[in-house]
Parts: C-alpha cells; sequence; structure tokens
C-alpha cells in the first residue's frame, strides 16, 4: 500500500485545525473597530443582564466592563431581586451562574457541598503554583490536608507563634517606618507597606523563613515578585476569553504564561530549598514553631507526607491565603477611617482602654468596637470578593436556577455586602454599629456575628477558613499599635475614591498614599471632631 491512514490522528489533526480557524476568526471579529462594534453590538452599559450572541456569547459586554468586572456583576446580580441570581454566557458556550442569594449560598457551601468543587478548571487555573495544596484540592486529598491543617490551627502554641511574630513585626520594622515618615514629612503607599508587612509575616508562620521585604529600603525580592506576578497571571487566566487560549500559550511557552512557568518555578524551587534546609535543622530556619515544622513531623504515613512535592503544596497555599487577604482587609479599613472620624474616635478609645503601652501589643481579643470594625469594612470591601466552584453534577439552587453539570458558578461577597433586605438603607455606609449590642449588665460593646451564609467573606461550611481568628488577631494588632500613635490621612482630591481592582484579592489601583502624622498624645482623639 502506498498510504497508510489513521483515522484517529486525521481526525485529531482536523479538529486542532478547527479550533484555530475558530480562534482566528474571533480574533478577527475582536480586531473590528469600537466604532463598528458599538454599531452592530454593544448597548449602553446597564446593569441588566447583558445580551448573548452565538460563539461570542456576552463576549462584548465582559470585554467593556473587564476593568470593573466586580463592580459590573455586583450591579448586575443586585438587579435580579428577588432571586440575586443571573446567568453569564461566556464565549463557546460555557456559563457561568454568579449568586448573591444567602440560600443559594448555603446550598453550595454546605448542603451540597459535594457537587460544588475546586473542579478541573478551577484546579488546572492555579495548579503552576498550588499543585494540590488544600486550597486547590477536592474529595480525599483535600479532606486529608483539612484534617491535617486543622489540628496545627486549633494549637495554642501556633498561635503564640503567630502573636510573637506580628509583635516582632510590628515593634521592630513597622513603627520605626511610620516614625521616619512622619518626622520626614513623607507621603507612603500604605498598601504596599502593609503587603511588605503581610509578607513578611506569613512567610514566618508558613516556612519560618524571613524575607525582610518590609524594610525603610523597600527592597524588591525575587519570592515576593515571583509571587505578584503568579497571582495577576493566574487571575487573567480566570477571565480570558477561553482558557484553550492560556493554554495554548502554556503549550507553546510564549507571553504569559512563559512568565508564570518562570515565576511559578522560583516559588517551588525556593520551597524546596527552604524544607530541604529545614529537614536538615539548617540555622536559616528560626524557630521550630512554624507550619512547615510541624508539618514535617505530623507524618502518619498517608499520601507520602515525606514527600517535598506534597509539603510545599500545603505550604505555598498558606502563604497565598495570607500574603493579600489582611493587607486587603487593612488597606481598605484605614481608608474607610479616614471618611469616618467618628468611628476612628470609637477605636481609639478603646485602645486607650484595652492598651497600655505603644511599646507593647496586649490581648487585644476583647476588643469588640474594632473587630466590628473590620467586619464592616470588609463587608463593604471583602478581599476575596467572588469565589467560584465548578457543579459536578446537574441540580437545581433553593431560588430554582437549573444548574448543568460542569457549570461555574460563583458566589459573590462584595454583592451580598451590598444588598440592602439584609443590610438596609444605609447599607453604603460604613457603620460598625450594625454588628453591636449594648450588655444589659456592663453596658459595653457586645460583638454579634451574622449567619456565615449572609457573610461569607471567609467561606462557610465544611470550607470555612481556618485562619479567620489568626486573621482577626494580626489585623487588630495592627490597629492597635498603629492607630494609638499614628493617624493616615489619604493624598486625594477632594471627592475622589479609590479605584478597586482585583485579581485573586480586591486591592486599590496604583495603591493608597497617605500622609502618616504622629498623634501629639496617646489618645489625641478630640481633633478627630474637627
Amino acid at each position: 500500500m502506498l498510504f497508510n491512514f489513521d483515522l484517529p490522528i486525521i481526525f485529531s489533526h482536523l479538529y486542532f485545525f478547527f479550533l484555530l480557524l475558530v480562534i482566528f476568526l474571533l480574533f478577527f471579529i475582536m480586531s473590528i473597530s469600537r466604532t463598528m462594534l458599538t454599531n452592530l453590538f454593544i448597548y449602553p452599559k446597564s446593569t441588566k443582564i447583558p445580551r448573548s450572541y452565538p460563539i461570542i456569547g456576552s463576549y462584548f459586554s465582559i470585554k467593556s466592563n473587564k476593568n470593573r468586572r466586580i463592580e459590573w456583576t455586583s450591579e448586575i446580580v443586585l438587579s435580579t431581586l428577588p432571586s440575586l441570581t443571573f446567568t453569564l454566557y461566556r464565549p463557546l458556550g460555557h456559563r457561568h451562574i454568579f449568586t448573591a442569594n444567602p440560600s443559594n449560598v448555603q446550598h453550595i457551601l454546605k448542603t451540597y457541598f459535594h457537587n460544588y468543587q475546586k473542579g478541573y478548571l478551577g484546579k488546572e487555573t492555579l495548579k503552576d503554583l498550588l499543585g494540590n495544596g488544600i486550597f486547590n484540592a477536592d474529595g480525599e486529598v483535600w479532606k486529608y490536608q483539612r484534617k491535617l491543617a486543622s489540628h496545627e490551627f486549633n494549637s495554642k502554641s501556633l498561635r503564640k507563634f503567630v502573636e510573637n511574630v506580628v509583635d516582632v513585626e510590628l515593634s521592630d520594622r513597622l513603627i520605626p517606618i511610620l516614625t521616619m515618615a512622619t518626622s520626614q514629612k513623607t507621603v507612603l503607599d500604605i498598601q504596599d507597606l502593609l503587603q511588605r508587612f503581610a509578607f513578611d509575616n506569613i512567610c514566618m508562620v508558613a516556612y519560618g523563613y524571613d524575607p525582610t521585604y518590609l524594610l525603610p529600603s523597600f527592597p524588591e525580592t525575587k519570592f515576593a515578585n515571583a509571587f505578584e506576578e503568579v497571582v495577576r497571571i493566574s487571575s487573567e487566566r480566570f477571565n480570558s476569553f477561553s482558557p484553550f487560549i492560556w493554554k495554548l500559550k502554556r503549550f507553546l511557552n510564549v507571553g504569559s504564561e512563559k512568565k508564570l512557568r518562570v515565576c511559578a518555578t522560583q516559588i517551588r524551587d525556593m520551597a524546596t530549598e527552604m524544607i530541604k534546609q529545614k529537614k536538615e535543622k539548617s540555622t536559616l530556619m528560626s524557630s521550630n514553631d512554624d507550619l512547615l515544622s510541624r508539618f514535617l513531623t505530623s507524618s502518619d504515613g498517608q499520601h507520602n507526607m515525606h514527600s517535598e512535592e506534597f509539603i510545599t503544596d500545603i505550604v505555598i497555599s498558606f502563604i497565598l491565603a495570607g500574603r493579600d487577604t489582611t493587607s486587603a482587609a487593612l488597606t481598605w479599613f484605614f481608608w474607610l477611617i479616614s471618611k469616618y472620624p467618628k468611628v476612628e474616635k470609637e477605636i481609639l478609645e478603646e485602645i486607650t482602654n484595652k492598651t497600655t503601652s505603644s511599646s507593647t501589643y496586649d490581648e487585644v481579643t476583647d476588643m469588640a468596637y474594632t473587630h466590628a470594625s473590620l467586619c464592616e469594612s470588609m463587608r463593604l470591601y471583602p478581599p476575596v470578593p467572588v469565589d467560584t466552584k465548578e457543579a459536578m453534577e446537574d441540580d437545581i439552587l433553593p431560588d430554582g436556577t437549573f444548574v448543568n453539570k460542569g457549570t461555574r458558578i460563583s458566589y459573590h461577597p462584595y454583592a451580598m455586602g451590598r444588598v440592602k433586605d439584609i443590610w438596609g438603607k444605609d447599607w453604603q455606609d460604613f457603620r460598625p454599629e450594625r454588628w453591636l449590642e449594648r450588655d444589659i449588665k456592663t453596658g459595653n460593646w457586645k460583638f454579634v456575628p451574622r449567619d456565615p451564609f449572609v457573610y461569607p467573606v471567609f467561606q462557610a461550611g465544611p470550607r470555612v477558613c481556618l485562619g479567620k481568628e489568626m486573621s482577626f488577631l494580626q489585623m487588630k494588632k495592627v490597629v492597635a499599635g498603629v492607630l494609638r500613635r499614628f493617624r493616615f490621612v489619604p493624598v486625594v482630591n477632594k471627592g475622589e475614591e479609590p479605584v478597586l481592582i482585583a485579581y485573586l484579592t480586591i486591592k486599590v489601583k496604583g495603591g493608597l498614599m497617605v500622609r502618616v502624622e504622629e498623634r501629639t498624645n496617646s489618645y489625641d482623639t478630640l481633633s478627630l471632631l474637627h
């Protein structure tokens, strides 16, 4: 025979050619002038559910709102009362459901937890960085890691270690930098400052490794920069036109995917080296109280716990979870209290009553008003504004929405914090009192938590955040240590608001520039009312 036809191979090549042709046509359509697109397809921006077209779905609406996707999807969700749920049609027939309905959230995160998992696409998107770490795992692998981590996070010794790490970072680095800023009258980016503070903290807690990212010289470090790049590019993956595009770029090792591979390799190589040194009891590690040390000594023979890859996945996951969440929460918190001086006054009164010296950081768990203020801040600006799952089987949500197997479904904490029926007509106000009630006997404030399915800032159900209490501990220590000595005055034009930008977490675009002023005494609240 002159020819030997292999039909499966021929069909696979034809399928690949067809996909390339579709991509070419789509890029051709996208290259049409903005004027033509406006005339042909795009309608004026509105909060209505966007129009969907064959093949491309609601691509043009998604594209026109790409720089404000959190606010945009929130506005649409809030316009769909009473269901608070809508379906966005992405290109190539992909459906994506968004919901701010507490009943749906409970259904997804608890009642039918087994049916709503990270899923293939979610895990694949973060696999280069997280591997099979706890925040990127499902099923038995997740259960084992959850059990292991839960045991450590409930230990008093880890809590004490976290306290010590925060105290040292505050007294030796953050406070001196703020003091220098007041004397030199310099303007600082408080967001960058808090990100550096949080990164040093989480690296110490996770590895026992100090990256010295928070120094007066504001150094660049390969480890921190690599994390920033991986998070940014991974976020772009989630919001790409089609997963096929970034997967093709990854296969060809070009563009942003090449950058992600380089950075992810840097992170994992450094993590592997730290694990090696930890095993050898290198003097580089400052203590045996960090998570890495604990995991290395917590093996029970399952899942090959002594493998470097498995341990690396777990610990990198905790760094990712801790590097931006607390810093994002505190950045928006300091912005909000600068707009609400009466709230700042109440916080200062509580700090003064609960702490005794500007050089020490006492127990802060009883600071109810400060705790409520942080919760209120995260209601308006949740560190993780949207979280996504994937349906393993067909299902129907409590509000009647049908969910096909494989459909991505996102619950929307950012939108949920803006539901008038839950938070009242004054939902837009920063009012910590909505979380408080007066104790009848003492007259003191008492914190009243909300249903976690109404306020899923720390998730809820089986995957509720293990580090929640430690995050509050860290944030309240920062607030107590900083506010009693300094006030932050945002350097913005009158009436100007920070622009929200979201990767995996929510941030202020371009940073939050502030002028740091030292209080004339330890109280100094009278001027807050003027």
